[in-house]
């Protein structure tokens, strides 16, 4: 039997939530920490009161969750120190970035990838839903607006960092030297939600008969007269009309 919305986003609310009381003590960097979580207090409030009048699918509630999860881990250690080598290393015997070939920790370009990945699929949710896009602009938008506010993550880690400054700046920037980092970051969260909407669509492609149709419904033109001055032309002839 399918879980219950309400029942379902409860027991992901209460996992979350023990989890983030178990990452909340005795992080690495106690400012860092608070720094990461000002946007994830946010998210969760936002999700908390939309669920009266706008309830997303349970696959949405579960990829958000984990990626809150995983950024969660990274808050804790803080990105640049999240010691998964040392634990899969504990497991294996060997070095998880020596397997790899890897030279230093990773695990921000890893989260970076896997908000594109897991948050494209909510964000196409909302965009069908809301703005009823359909077709090609049901792929394109989600990976758009996920690229869009990857940057705008950069441009607040930047600016965070100017603010604060020494330690808990660079702690907050997590370059570890690297001065690319902020493009390959965007990069790797284009890439995921890329994957995700590719991964999407071929899922849709068999079982939606009108998929074809659909898609180039969608890049038709559907209002022939052209915009900028000629709409606010219109708009003007259409008050002096009213207005008579």
């Amino acid at each position: 039997m399918v879980i219950p919305h309400r029942q379902y986003l409860l027991f992901l609310t209460i996992l979350f939530l023990t989890v983030w009381i178990v990452l909340a003590i005795d992080p690495l960097f106690r400012q860092d920490w608070a720094l990461e979580n000002v946007l994830v207090v946010v998210a969760v409030i936002v999700l908390i009161t939309s669920y009266k009048y706008f309830v997303l699918s349970r696959i949405s509630y579960t990829l958000i969750f984990i990626f809150l999860c995983l950024h969660e881990i990274g808050a804790h250690y803080t990105y640049a120190e999240v010691p998964y080598d040392s634990w899969f290393q504990a497991f294996t015997g060997q070095g998880f970035n020596e397997l790899i070939g890897w030279e230093r920790n990773n695990f921000d370009r890893v989260i970076h990838f896997c908000y594109g990945l897991l948050l494209a699929y909510p964000l196409r949710e909302v965009f069908i839903r809301v703005v009823n896009v359909r077709g090609f602009w049901g792929y394109f938008l989600p990976m758009d607006l996920t690229m869009s506010t990857s940057m705008m993550f950069e441009l607040i880690e930047w600016g965070a960092a100017t603010l604060f400054g020494g330690e808990l700046g660079m702690a907050y920037l997590g370059t570890q030297g690297d001065i690319w980092d902020s493009h390959k970051d965007m990069a790797l969260a284009s890439l995921g939600a890329l994957t995700a909407m590719t991964f999407t669509a071929l899922l849709n492609f068999y079982p939606q008969r009108d998929f074809a149709r659909e898609w180039i419904e969608s890049l038709q033109v559907k209002h022939a007269e052209p915009l900028g001055e000629d709409e606010i032309k219109r708009l003007w002839q259409q008050r002096s009309t009213s207005s008579k």
